[in-house]
Parts: structure tokens; C-alpha cells; sequence
């Protein structure tokens, strides 16, 4: 996918379940799997007057949402049908694991239906995406 900000929308919806602690380890596990697979939503280093560097951010908002489990996994169902929703799901079972070995043998072992959804990351166009997010609280 190739995000445009003047088009699209991105999100992270939580588990309103989670401890802070967990929470905050998906969302940074979603954004860095956002940046690392979408092209163009991150932007360049900029520098500042005095030739520091700082790298580049995301080109538009990151808002972090909050509700149920289920609605969750319902988001990751309506999403996967959508050719123009980019979805990054995060599991209970990949916070579980120590290593990413550990997280990939056991995630290899068990049918995507059985895997508890704690966390979805959403990019897509703004309209579609805030039809699917807008009645969902902030996290705060």
C-alpha cells in the first residue's frame, strides 16, 4: 500500500482490556510494522536551524483507539474483505513470546480462527476507515 495523508486514514485500536503496559507495546509493534510496510507514511529527516538531525515521522495523525476484544477481531473480519483497508492485526500470542523464533513456531501451530486478537492497526481511505473507528473513544 501506498498511504497518501490527503486520502487515507490510519489508526491502532486497543483492547480497552489491556494494561497500560501492554497497550502501549502494541500500538509501538503496530507503528513499526506500519512504517516498515507502508510505503510513504513515513516522510523524510528534516533538520533543524543549527543542522540537527531528527528522522522523519508519519505525514498524518496516528490516533489510538480503544474497544472490546470482539470488536476488534470484527474490525480484522470486515477489513480483510476490503481491498482498500491495509490491516496489521496483533495477537495475545505474539506478546506472549520471548523471541520472534518462539513467535513463529507457535503462531505456525494454530488456525488464525483460535488466535485472540489484542490490538489492529487500520489504514484505508478516511471515509471508510472513520465509518469503521469515529464511535470509538481515544486511549488516554
Amino acid at each position: 500500500m501506498k498511504f497518501d495523508a490527503s486520502q487515507h486514514r490510519s489508526t491502532i485500536i486497543i483492547d480497552k482490556d489491556l494494561s497500560p503496559g501492554l497497550a502501549i507495546n502494541a500500538a509501538s509493534v503496530i507503528g513499526m510494522s506500519f512504517g516498515h510496510t507502508v510505503e510513504n507514511l513515513v516522510g523524510p529527516d528534516m533538520q533543524s536551524a543549527d543542522a540537527v538531525n531528527y528522522p522523519g515521522v508519519i505525514y498524518a495523525p496516528l490516533p489510538i483507539l480503544l474497544a472490546p476484544g470482539a470488536y476488534i477481531q470484527e474490525l480484522l473480519s470486515i477489513a480483510e474483505t476490503d481491498e482498500e483497508i491495509y490491516t496489521m492485526p496483533f495477537s495475545a500470542l505474539a506478546q506472549s513470546c520471548k523471541t520472534y523464533d518462539e513467535y513463529g513456531e507457535r503462531i505456525s501451530a494454530v488456525s488464525s480462527n483460535h488466535i485472540e486478537l489484542v490490538a489492529i492497526g487500520l489504514i484505508g481511505p478516511k471515509k471508510k476507515i472513520t465509518r469503521l473507528t469515529g464511535n470509538l473513544g481515544l486511549y488516554k
